[in-house]
């Protein structure tokens, strides 16, 4: 069978699975629809977090990182997973105490205040429209690429099925969507790893091979890779660091405290029945998130090494160590079709020169070769998960599984991201702020028809992305980290924070991360600002924008501070609400912080 005919097989089973538990698990009222009715088993919660916290940023793009960044892209590894870790342990558990149903929701009870409510709903479509464009997008490459339909059209059949399973089922129906998800997800990312493993070491285990020795040459794996991409003027694969040693600790920064901060995976908590089993599925959480993260850096690093010896196919500098171009791959010539993948013959040689022509070492010795330039002038991070079952030479039905996985990662974390941009909408503008008189049977139908608007508009930003769409995903992160985490940690762990403090504290945050990001990148100009000049990627201690996110919450965490100090504390029985949220029963009273 041909391969997109299988991949559409593959997809559309997938496809009509979502549909049918999204039919089964229909919401009936709004505690169903905003936390499942606070009762999913911590097993499957933690299954579905897996799902929900595992986006097309860590199926699709991560490994791609990992593949060209080398050590340096461990920042995405220990970030998000040290995020999670946060998370887990300072944030779900009293929060879920609480027994909100949402992150803005907490936040106005908390600090009293409509006000703080207001803006944290603010904060959190912020965050969530800007991560949900990289979702968008991810859908759109997937079903352009192997589906045959445009960019646009796959995202349109994206928007298609994320609205029935939750526009029906909200809350109670993603979760049973992403559980089903998540099997699809991990199968398809482990099973073209193992192939690929056994195919380069012998090994079945892919986190083992990555140590293993490379079947070819006798070496190990990585010195393998180390020798192929030093030979071609790259930087060695194992010691590469993007930027400085400060950028890579406040990058990983930003990553940890961003997804301790995201508000469709804190939301996750809520829907389980009791504290206790908050803390029981975020530890399953955890280990189904590993099942994944484990495994990606070595796909990353063996589809770097399939990459470059697919290109380079014999001794650097030589007629016959590069490919003819005429003789590419099918795998090359697909993606080529995507413009993800391109190539430009400088030399008018018919072969294909791939090198490091920013390394001036290197690039004399290329030009005594007749090379002129690096003639992979695109090779975009997000292709190699995609492609690697291809440039490896696997079966087609391992190809199909990918594109199902990658769908399911973007589905289903967009699925979280609209439930939580429109149960902002409906519960905490509408239903706290605007109509607190709304019957429930209202306020379901207007967090549905909030869905549809967050849909809609989520397909339109991913059909049409800002300026900013190549750094989307790392700044959803930084928005979070610089406004909503703050907000959280100060008002679980110190009952003298008020209301003027936390909402300064998170508009200064945010205010100084947009700045910084939309100012680096050329898109927002202020009148006023021209002491920042261009911006050069050696501003403020070399910090990226995608880095900057620590420094917003550095911001956020001060301003808060300095605020609360000068005005009146919160009222007597809010203290008390704080010390009955962190201690249990009879354990006495809370620290006076």
């Amino acid at each position: 069978m041909d391969l997109q005919t299988l991949t559409y097989l593959v997809v559309g089973s997938t496809f009509a699975l979502y549909i049918g538990i999204a039919i089964w698990s229909r919401a009936k009222s709004t505690g169903e629809f905003y936390v499942a009715g606070k009762g999913v088993h911590p097993v499957l919660n933690g299954m579905a977090t897996g799902a929900d916290w595992m986006s097309a940023a860590s199926f699709i793009s991560m490994a791609g990182m990992i593949a060209f960044g080398g050590y340096g892209a461990s920042v995405f590894l220990m970030g998000w997973t040290g995020g999670y870790v946060l998370l887990a342990l300072l944030l779900a558990p009293y929060l879920r105490k609480f027994g909100k149903f949402t992150v803005p929701e907490f936040i106005g009870d908390r600090y009293y205040s409509q006000s703080a409510r207001i803006v944290a709903v603010v904060c959190l479509i912020l965050a969530s429209v800007t991560y949900v464009i990289g979702q968008m997008t991810g859908i759109g490459v997937a079903f352009g690429r192997f589906l045959g339909i445009s960019y646009e059209a796959g995202i349109m059949a994206g928007m298609g099925i994320v609205a029935v399973y939750a526009i029906l089922g909200g809350m109670k129906g993603i979760t049973y969507t992403q559980i089903a998800q998540y099997v699809v997800l991990i199968f398809a990312y482990t099973v073209p790893a193992v192939f690929i493993s056994l195919n380069l070491t012998g090994n079945p285990l892919p986190q083992l091979g990555l140590g293993g020795t490379h079947l070819e040459s006798g070496m190990s794996l990585l010195d393998k890779l180390d020798l192929v991409v030093k030979d071609l003027g790259f930087a060695e694969y194992t010691t590469q660091v993007a930027g400085s040693s400060l950028n890579m600790f406040v990058y990983t920064m930003s990553l940890m405290i961003g997804t301790a901060g995201l508000p469709h995976v804190i939301i996750r908590f809520f829907t389980v029945p009791k504290v206790k089993d908050a803390r029981f599925s975020a530890g399953w959480a955890l280990v189904f998130i590993a099942l994944l993260y484990t495994v990606a850096p070595a796909v990353g690093a063996m589809a770097r090494l399939n990459l470059m010896e697919t290109v380079q196919v014999g001794e650097v500098g030589t007629v016959e160590g590069n490919l003819a171009y005429e003789e590419r791959p099918e795998w090359f010539k697909r993606w080529e079709v995507t413009g993800l993948l391109k190539f430009e013959d400088k030399n008018g040689d018919g072969r294909i020169q791939y090198y490091n022509d920013k390394n001036a070492e290197f690039a004399a010795k290329a030009e005594g070769w007749g090379w002129k330039g690096n003639e992979m002038v695109t090779v975009n991070n997000d292709i190699m998960v995609l492609a690697n079952p291809e440039i490896a030479g696997l079966p087609n039905w391992v190809i199909a599984l990918v594109v199902a996985g990658g769908l399911a990662a973007a589905l289903s974390t967009a699925a979280g991201l609209l439930l939580a941009i429109s149960s902002s909408i409906s519960h905490d503008l509408l239903k706290g702020v605007f109509m607190p008189q709304i019957t429930e049977k209202n306020e379901l139908m207007a967090g549905r028809i909030a869905m549809v608007g967050a849909i809609l508009l989520a397909g339109y930003l991913g059909m049409n992305p800002p300026g900013f769409a190549a750094g989307t995903v790392a700044l959803a992160f930084g928005l979070a980290a610089s406004s909503i985490f703050p907000a959280l940690m100060l008002g679980i762990f110190v009952k003298r924070m008020n209301n003027t403090g936390a909402v300064l504290g998170m508009i200064a945050g945010i205010s100084v991360t947009m700045l910084y990001v939309f100012q680096h990148k050329g898109i927002l100009f202020i009148k006023g600002t021209e002491f920042l000049g261009d911006l050069p990627a050696n501003w403020f201690f070399g910090i990226t924008p995608e880095a900057f996110g620590a420094i917003g919450a550095v911001v956020n965490f001060a301003v808060a501070f300095m605020v609360a100090k000068v005005t009146a504390p919160p009222p007597e029985h809010i203290q008390q609400l704080v010390e009955d949220v962190r201690v249990p029963k009879g354990a006495g009273t809370a620290s006076d912080h």
